[in-house]
Parts: C-alpha cells; structure tokens; sequence
C-alpha cells in the first residue's frame, strides 16, 4: 500500500473512532453533542484533562476501549504522515524538480555538453573557479556521478530543444558542446544558435572535415586534435616564413619553388570574396595562413572571406598532384536567400556536392554578385527581403554578363502563374522547396553537369 492510502485509511480510522466515541458518550452517559465530542477527543489524545461527570461502570469500559483503539488509529496516523514526508524528502522525483528549481535561477552561466573526458575536465575546472555551469548527459551512470560530485546537471538529448531551454539556455553565457559524436556536435550547435543568438559556443570536432560545417552552424570556435597539430605545424612554417618577404632586395635569400609561398590578394588575383576552402583550388597549394592587418591567421577556417590587402601563406603541390586532385575547377553557384539558417544548410550541402558556393542575404546585393562572379548558376529565393527573386533574375538576364548563368528560382509557391512569370523572365529552372535539402541540391547539380 502506498503512502497516500496509508494516511487515508489511517484518518478514517481515527474520524471512525472520533465518531464511536461521540455517539457512545451520547448514548451511555447522556452528553450533549458537544460534551460527547469534547470526552471523545481528549480520550484519544490522551491530553488527561479530566471526565465531565463521573463515569458509570459501562461508560469507564466504553472509555478504555475507545482508548486503545482509538489511540492506536492516531498513532497510525502519526506514521503514515512521518514515511510520507520521509519518501517525499528522498524521492528521485523530488530531487529533479529541486534541481530545475536551481537551474531556472542561473544566469550568464555555462551549458556543457556530454561529461565524458573532455566534459569531465571542464566540469571540474568550472567548479574549481567557482563558476555556475549545467552538465547535459544522457547516461544515468555518469548522471550518478555528478549527483555524488554536487554538479548541477539534466538527464536528456543535449541536441533537443526542450532540453536546451530547460537548461536555461535563453539566459546562459556559453555553451560547450562536448559529445562525442561530431553530428550530435552539429545539431547541439545548430540548436543552441537559434535559441541564443548572442551565446558563445564552443565545440568539439574528432574530424578535420567537420570543422567547417559546425563552426557555419554556429560555433564560435573548435577544439580538435586535428586542428592543434595544424596549428603548430603552421606555425614553424610561419615563423620561418617570416625571414623570406615578397619582392626581397638583391643579396637576400630566396625562397625555392618547393618552399611556402606568399600571395597577395587584390584586383587582379581574383580572390577577392572567395573563401578560404574555394581559393586552394586557384593558387594550386593549401593556405596555412593569412597575414591580415598586421595579425598572423594559422589554419584559418575554410570557410573565411578573403579581404584586400591580404596575403596568404601557400603550401605548394605537386603540380601532378594538383591535376589529380582538381582535374578542373570546380562549378561556381550564387545563392540569395534572406534566411542565414537556409544559408547555411544549403552552403553546407552544395560545398558536399561539390561546389565552390558564394552566398548573398538581399536580392539586389545578390544581383549584383552574380554580374560580377558570373558563376555557372544562381539558386535565388522567390521572397527577398528587399526585391523579389523575379527581380533579381529579371535584372540578371537583362544584363550581358548574366546571358550565360543558370538560373534556379526557389520558392514556396506551385501556382501556375508563378512559374509563367518565372519562365517569361529568363527563370530556366523553378525549384519547388522541399524538406529533402539534399534532394534540390541534386537537382541543381545535375542541371549543371548536364550543361557542361
């Protein structure tokens, strides 16, 4: 029987007694109502206050049974009410509601993600510096762990929402996702980016080739063995670049053809814009590092624009290598879209398929772009901020240098008159959405292989 039914019998055994008592006190001594009450009372209470009248013999028999049951009803009473709170004090379900009682009150604290090794040692220094933080885990063996160390944690998917935002996400400082999986990683930081603008994200990547991909979902920056070893590796190069400047006066030592490179990025090189991933391809080597503004940039993302006035530190290859590796370079594609969450995914996923990808947020910026870099296809959103993607591939095919460029019109909208309009300004593809992101980067895809 659990404990809620025990104080339930437990009181309906004494107002029983409560009532035997009064009625008996009525019917054998001839009390009022109220005397028959107030006798019944403090003869199961034991408080000893003395009898109303003298007791006949019966009424003195009917009084010691009514004392030892009705005693014994209250003394079960009294237990019941005793274990119930003593299993409501050690209830794991009272644990949890006092733990998300203390979460809800922190602010500018710290989310860390998985408490696994890296987790545990953040966890661990956190404490040691006297800092509030909130550990996410999944596992109830470690989730006893840090009920036995104190930490202030949850049981549940670090990648969901509602976990997040009962982790009091909208008012945490920062965030580590540290699990051990880089997808989870992703989608942690995806999550979390949406939730909290303004959050400081760190994150972990066991591969290289995820870096990239988590830090445009988000993150702020990456630890990664892989990264570390480029660091240091970069850096040496660096230092010993260093002592070889472009355009060195006669007498001073040169730098072979097999030795890093300097490259400036102006005008004519072509750079300008380009990422980091995508300007590889043109200089024939791996940048190892960009000098910017004074400051050395080492291993710098992928995914980071190229300015006027840099000068990037090139790795070169093998020039069979090269041929290998980039047989031919590889096709440019213009996406406008206003939705930086769309961005994102769709740079992630044409950058996968194969595809050197510039983004722009506004319609007329985008046009803009597509004259200028004169990619082999254009995907622009049908509803822009600004103008709308009919105007855009309007003004595009209105312009000489935009005769040549594909152009893919995505949209929402399947009306008939949408795709006339479309068509009727120079639109060669209408790309219905869809929630298969990887489904319309095929398609477009084949649209251009299909031309060359």
């Amino acid at each position: 029987m659990d404990s809620r039914r025990r104080i339930i019998l437990s009181l309906c055994l004494t107002l029983f007694f409560l009532a035997v008592g009064t009625v008996g006190y009525v019917v054998i001594e001839h009390y009022t109502p109220l005397e028959a009450i107030y006798m019944a009372v403090i003869t199961i209470t034991t408080v000893g206050y003395g009898e109303i009248h003298a007791l006949s013999e019966a009424g003195r028999v009917f009084t010691m049974f009514l004392l030892l049951f009705g005693v014994g009803s209250l003394a079960f009473a009294a237990h019941a009410f005793t274990e119930s709170m003593i299993e409501r004090a050690s209830s794991p379900a009272r644990g949890k509601r006092v733990m998300k009682k203390k979460i809800s009150r922190l602010n500018g604290h710290t989310i860390i993600c998985g408490h696994g090794r890296v987790g545990r040692a953040a966890a661990e220094h956190l404490a040691e510096s006297g800092k509030s933080f909130v550990v996410l885990e999944t596992s109830q063996e470690k989730c006893a762990i840090l009920h036995e160390r104190g930490f202030l944690y949850l049981y549940g998917d670090a990648t969901s929402e509602k976990t997040l935002i009962e982790a009091g996400i909208k008012s945490a400082g920062s965030l580590l996702a540290l699990l051990d999986s880089d997808p989870d990683n992703l989608f942690t930081v995806l999550t979390a980016r949406e939730l909290n603008p303004t959050l400081h994200i760190v994150a972990r990547s066991e591969s290289a080739y995820a870096e990239s991909k988590i830090l445009r979902a988000g993150a702020d920056s990456i630890i990664s063995p892989y990264a570390s070893a480029g660091r240091r590796v970069a850096d040496k190069i660096m230092a010993r670049a260093r002592h070889y400047q472009p355009g060195t006066a006669a007498g001073t030592e040169v730098l072979p053809a097999s030795q890093p490179k300097w490259i400036e990025v102006d005008e004519k090189s072509g750079l300008i814009g380009h990422a980091v991933a995508a300007a590889s391809s043109f200089v024939e080597g791996n940048i190892v590092g960009i000098r910017r503004d004074g400051h050395d940039i080492l291993a710098p993302p992928p995914d980071i624009q190229l300015k006027t006035g840099d000068r990037l530190l090139v790795v070169p290859v093998d020039i069979v290598e090269v041929d290998e590796l980039h047989p031919e370079q590889p096709p440019k594609i213009v996406l406008v879209d206003d939705n930086p969450v769309i961005r994102r995914l769709y740079t992630r996923l044409f950058q996968k398929a194969g595809f050197n990808i510039i983004t722009s947020s506004t319609g007329r910026e985008g046009c803009e772009l597509i004259l200028r870099e004169q990619p082999d296809a254009a995907v622009v959103d049908y509803l822009l901020g600004d103008i709308s993607g009919l105007k855009v591939c309007e003004l595009v095919r209105a312009n000489e240098d935009g005769q040549n460029v594909k152009l893919f019109l995505f949209t929402a909208d399947e009306r008939s008159e949408v795709r006339e309009s479309a068509v009727k300004v120079g639109v060669d593809v209408v790309v219905v959405k869809s929630p298969d992101a990887a489904k319309i980067v095929n398609l477009v895809r084949d649209e251009v292989t299909h031309e060359k």
